[in-house]
């Protein structure tokens, strides 16, 4: 368990799947740049964010809900988590009071663009899920993935397999957050895109060390000789 004070920001782990690196530096070193495509994820979190609780029919609808894990040592904010009535009584639902129900209980994170081919988007959202179901005693077994582009909802399963890789990433998220430790970076397609290059600068991961190209010419300039 951790203390509060140790807890790292749970939409962390989407920039530190998709770059180590970029996530170091925007969580780390506290740095950050903004380009087109934060300011549009920005936006679409922002229609999302409007704190209100909805309820129609056999749905609630809760936006902006705070979330935090003493097991994973996260907290953070759900886009939206959706509520579902049920007819029947469930082990893994749970009771709300208020609405005088049985209600399974089902995030959705909204994101812009497309689905990807990856599962960033996916570690994301089950570390919400996590989350969710220490605060409520449930259990859940998928969500949804709402991307703009699309106007699509992507059904997401928390396997055992997703959900172990979610503690394991952030249990490595710790352990640099706790040394302060950068991680490297490598050049990929990607780095174009990212809203941090001009920071993390992955051209010059590529360059050769300037030790070992002195050493190199000197060696190669005495077999000559």
């Amino acid at each position: 368990m951790y203390a509060e004070d140790e807890y790292l920001q749970l939409s962390g782990i989407q920039h530190y799947a998709f770059c180590k690196r970029q996530w170091g530096l925007a969580y780390i070193e506290q740095q950050w740049q903004e380009n087109v495509r934060t300011v549009e994820g920005h936006l679409v979190h922002e229609r999302a964010h409007d704190v209100s609780t909805e309820h129609r029919g056999d749905v609630i609808t809760s936006r902006a809900m705070p979330v935090s894990s003493r097991a994973l040592g996260i907290s953070g904010e759900c886009d939206v988590v959706e509520f579902h009535k049920e007819t029947a009584q469930r082990d893994d639902a749970v009771f709300l009071p208020a609405y005088d129900g049985i209600y399974s209980v089902v995030p959705v994170e909204y994101k812009r663009g497309s689905p990807k081919q990856n599962e960033v988007d996916a570690l994301q959202l089950c570390a919400q899920a996590l989350c969710l179901e220490e605060m409520l005693s449930c259990r859940i077994d998928a969500g949804y993935l709402f991307y703009a582009q699309t106007r699509r909802r992507q059904h997401i399963e928390f396997t055992d397999e997703l959900r172990g890789e979610v503690k394991r990433i952030f249990q490595e998220m710790h352990e640099l957050y706790r040394r302060g430790v950068t991680p490297r970076g490598r050049r990929t397609k990607s780095c174009n895109a990212c809203s941090l290059r001009d920071l993390c600068l992955p051209a010059l991961e590529k360059k050769r060390d300037v030790g070992r190209y002195i050493d190199g010419e000197i060696g190669r300039e005495e077999a000559e000789a």
